[in-house]
């Protein structure tokens, strides 16, 4: 089925839930309705509730329908579930974006970094440092590291903007999926700087590795993002298996 209608399906219906257009717990327009309202096939509209399902948006009541059991969260959460970009945050939480390129330079790794990031040692990268502000607070310090060969162009000029709509828009690379590792670590004095935080206040931070793949299976992109304590906030919706 073409992933463009079952795409556009499903983002029509998360904006609906999200402004209340289809009010919380109530049963969302039938299945028919829905097919109609769309023209698409029983199995994309399905495929696309079933996203819903998965992201907590909505519940599938045998017999009734599709009831609406969305809630928003916090301000400045980001999924766990899904690979979004600050950006795509930040305005889904009805927030300012602005990111300040602190370094950006070219890379041949060594064993060490090539141990951190995943690469091979030898691989050329694009390193960049950026600073991630919300309604011109510092929340995020990352350490971004992107294959050259798979990344071609990128530009101090894109990583101010945003590097997945150059990926996506311009490249037009499917991004697949993120392996993350969330820690908690001590500050660093490049931490304190930027992150405008005091030691005597916090002496950790909250800290999400993320490795991410193309739909070629290439690892493109290794990213450390430093977060801000007081600010954290990733959010997930669990499923139990039986």
């Amino acid at each position: 089925m073409p992933k463009s209608i079952y795409e556009n399906i499903y983002k029509d219906l998360k904006q609906k839930i999200e402004n209340d257009t289809y009010a919380y717990q109530e049963l969302l327009p039938s299945e028919n309705t829905l097919i109609r309202t769309y023209g698409c096939s029983r199995n994309t509209l399905r495929r696309a509730v079933n996203r819903l399902v998965t992201d907590g948006y909505v519940q599938t009541m045998q017999g009734k329908g599709v009831r609406n059991i969305y809630r928003p969260v916090e301000q400045t959460a980001f999924t766990i579930g899904e690979i979004e970009s600050f950006r795509e945050s930040a305005l889904r939480n009805g927030l300012r974006p602005s990111t300040q390129v602190l370094l950006f330079t070219e890379l041949t790794l060594n064993d060490t970094q090539a141990a951190i990031t995943g690469f091979p040692a030898g691989a050329e990268v694009y390193y960049i440092q950026r600073l991630h502000y919300l309604d011109e607070m510092p929340l995020i310090l990352n350490h971004n590291y992107f294959l050259k060969e798979a990344v071609p162009g990128l530009s101090k000029e894109i990583a101010e903007k945003s590097i997945y709509e150059y990926l996506e828009e311009t490249l037009h690379m499917t991004i697949v999926n993120s392996k993350r590792i969330m820690t908690v670590e001590k500050i660093t004095e490049i931490d304190e700087k930027y992150l405008k935080l005091r030691v005597e206040d916090y002496n950790c931070l909250a800290v999400v590795s993320s490795y991410t793949y193309n739909s070629n299976g290439t690892m493109f992109e290794y990213t450390q993002s430093r977060h801000r304590p007081d600010h954290f906030r990733f959010y997930d919706n669990a499923v139990r298996k039986k």
